[in-house]
């Protein structure tokens, strides 16, 4: 293979992936600037929020419980190894509340609600309701794009925050009935060491992964191909998108969160 071949054949991707993200970033301007402008369809906001935040919780209710309990063993067996098991509380508030919970809230989010988003209106695409919406002069960005971000952006960091306390409640759990914890000083250590942005932190995390979930959700929906390929394949990039999104996202603000 010939230098300039080498040279075009990573130039391509590159240029592709540059492309792409300048296409969200202009859709991401382009749905701000209809939220800032009426009118607003408060009913279809109303419709999302139930969807993206009530009906999610079961399972960042359950995810956060797991890895709460899961993460209480963890730290109670490396802390073990140097006489220190009773930061087991301290570390597994911190850790949910600043890292875990807001991550895996919003993956869990993302892989329920950004595919069924990008579904949902890849086919109203496919089946040209989109097109009839524009001839009944109602915007699809206002009517389907902005109150699901608006929606998402909100509802994103209550769950984190129900998720935060499951995820230290299944912790003092196993720590109470696996690990011979004292039920009460479990609960004061846990109370003691967390600090106010800590759990404010992650809620700002919780709205930013929330309106990406959304974002990449009508993006690749509004942007689908014909057919049930082409809806399959936006439901695909948007989860993949918004996952990736999320960790590079979380990994910035806690940079800019945690770093003198």
């Amino acid at each position: 293979m010939s230098a300039a071949a080498g040279l075009r054949a990573i130039g391509r991707p590159a240029l592709a992936a540059l492309a792409a993200i300048g296409r969200v970033a202009l859709f991401a301007v382009a749905t701000l600037g209809h939220l800032l402008r009426p009118p607003f369809y408060w009913r279809e906001f109303g419709a999302q929020l139930m969807q993206i935040g009530w009906f999610s919780l079961p399972v960042v209710g359950l995810t956060a419980l797991f890895t709460g309990g899961a993460l209480a063993l963890q730290i109670y067996s490396g802390g073990a190894r140097f006489n220190a098991e009773a930061v087991v509380p301290s570390i597994v508030a911190i850790g949910m509340v600043r890292e875990l919970g807001p991550v895996l809230g919003g993956l869990m989010v993302a892989a329920r609600v950004a595919s069924s988003i990008a579904a949902e209106l890849g086919t109203m695409k496919v089946t040209e309701q989109i097109d009839a919406l524009t001839t009944l002069s109602t915007n699809p960005m206002k009517y389907l794009v902005v109150p699901r971000v608006l929606a998402a952006t909100l509802a994103v960091p209550v769950l984190v925050g129900v998720g935060d306390a499951i995820g230290i409640m299944g912790g003092w759990l196993v720590g109470v009935t696996r690990l011979e914890f004292n039920s009460v000083t479990y609960l004061k250590n846990t109370i003691d060491f967390l600090e106010v942005w800590d759990v404010g932190s992650g809620l700002v995390k919780g709205a930013a992964f929330g309106f990406i979930v959304a974002l990449l959700g009508c993006y690749h929906g509004m942007n689908s191909g014909r057919g049930a390929q082409g809806v399959g394949r936006a439901t695909k990039a948007a989860v993949v998108g918004a996952s990736v999104l999320i960790l590079a996202a979380n990994y910035m603000l806690t940079e800019v969160f945690f770093t003198s």
